[in-house]
């Protein structure tokens, strides 16, 4: 028996259950990376590696499941990434190096990208673009409770299991997606011959040549990427400069992700009085004022609560741009979503491995690095909007 259409929460459920592994096998492994460093004995940027790779698979897997979701349909190609997925988390779990657990990630994220482009390929299969908006929203709503429980349950994990017991979870909970979307979720997209997976290059060119995709993907992509450079940098801020004790991490964490989910939800209700257009726009700038005040607290030292109040005004920002700006990129790409969806992602998520990889690379000993690279993703999504004027091009 599959889910309907007019079953809403339930897709939302079903799908953000999919989607919520990649936050879900990133957060949840944060507080352990202390515990992951002393069981390799390596430097923490070695472990910093092990997230960077993780964005290198799924900016590189998401280019290679668009197509195939276009062209043998939905649901196959998402089992066979999630059953990856699986493989790959026993994989880390037993992982006899650092370097095998690097090489792990990589090919977890390959596998685990799937559930993310082809849910969002799914949802524009089924909504026309401003319920894309409101559904995106819900989405994150349901995938929202993955960035606070994470970082909590990852560190009573590793306190009480070891480190390996977090991958083991991510592998059950690939599983039960599994049999979740192998029972409930409805093909949305009838496998099609025609779609070559020769051109796919030519396909992606051709998406390219929208500037109002290249705005929305790129505008959302950065300030988006802005977050996983507070994800890679946020236990060395909160944790070694701060003080923050380890086992509190996560409350500090969630209630960022609580902003988050929030105004999510706060975006639903302002799309029944404003287009998803104007409220994007108006959040970019928003977002741009945090970004300056994060900086000038990272210069000047400030405490901890004075640190805390553009951090989080940052992040919930983040729950009204995403969702908008993904129905942006995806408004004009109804026929070819699989792709279109594949290439806004990969776009993300390139970008995301870029920010994240300068807060690893470079090593100081405040704050500043974070929120600079934080404020540099707030000021490129702000240039790359201003490609979004006019109406999207229909795809041919």
């Amino acid at each position: 028996m599959h889910l309907s259409k007019q079953n809403t929460f339930g897709l939302a459920l079903l799908l953000g259950s999919v989607v919520a592994l990649m936050p879900l096998s990133i957060d949840m492994y944060l507080p352990a990376f202390s515990a992951i460093g002393a069981h390799f004995d390596t430097r923490q940027s070695q472990i910093e590696l092990s997230l960077t790779v993780y964005f290198i698979g799924v900016a590189l897997g998401q280019l290679i499941y668009g197509p195939l979701a276009d062209r043998y349909g939905r649901r196959l190609p998402m089992i066979i990434g999630l059953a990856i997925a699986a493989a790959m988390s026993v994989a880390c779990a037993l992982a006899p190096t650092i370097e095998t657990l690097i090489v792990a990630r990589f090919f977890q994220a390959f596998g685990m990208c799937a559930g993310g482009v082809i849910s969002r390929a799914i949802i524009r299969d089924m909504y026309e673009p401003v319920d894309v908006a409101k559904f995106f929203s819900l989405l994150m709503l349901v995938m929202g409770v993955a960035p606070i429980l994470a970082p909590i349950f990852g560190a009573q994990l590793s306190l009480h299991f070891g480190w390996e017991s977090i991958f083991l979870l991510i592998a059950a909970v690939c599983v039960i997606d599994i049999l979740s979307v192998s029972l409930l979720l409805p093909e949305t997209h009838e496998p099609n011959p025609g779609v070559r997976l020769s051109s796919t290059f030519s396909t992606y060119r051709d998406i390219l040549r929208d500037r109002h995709f290249v705005g929305y993907s790129m505008a959302g992509g950065a300030a988006f990427s802005s977050m996983f450079a507070y994800i890679t940098g946020s236990a060395f801020v909160l944790i070694d400069y701060y003080g923050v004790a380890p086992e509190h991490f996560g409350y500090y964490f969630g209630a960022n992700a609580l902003g988050f989910i929030v105004m999510s939800q706060v975006n639903r209700v302002l799309l029944r009085h404003f287009s998803y257009k104007v409220i994007f726009h108006t959040a970019l700038k928003v977002l741009l004022a945090a970004g300056v005040a994060l900086a000038v607290g990272g210069i000047a030292s400030v405490p901890l609560p004075l640190f805390l109040i553009p951090l989080f005004v940052f992040i919930a920002c983040l729950g009204v741009i995403s969702p908008n700006g993904m129905a942006g990129a995806l408004e004009g790409e109804a026929r070819r979503a699989g792709a279109a969806s594949a290439l806004a992602g990969s776009l993300q998520f390139s970008l995301s491995f870029v920010f994240s990889g300068a807060v690893g690379v470079i090593h100081a000993a405040t704050p500043l690095p974070m929120c600079l690279i934080m404020l540099s993703g707030a000021l490129i999504a702000n240039l790359f909007a201003r490609m979004t004027r006019g109406p999207a091009r229909k795809a041919p």
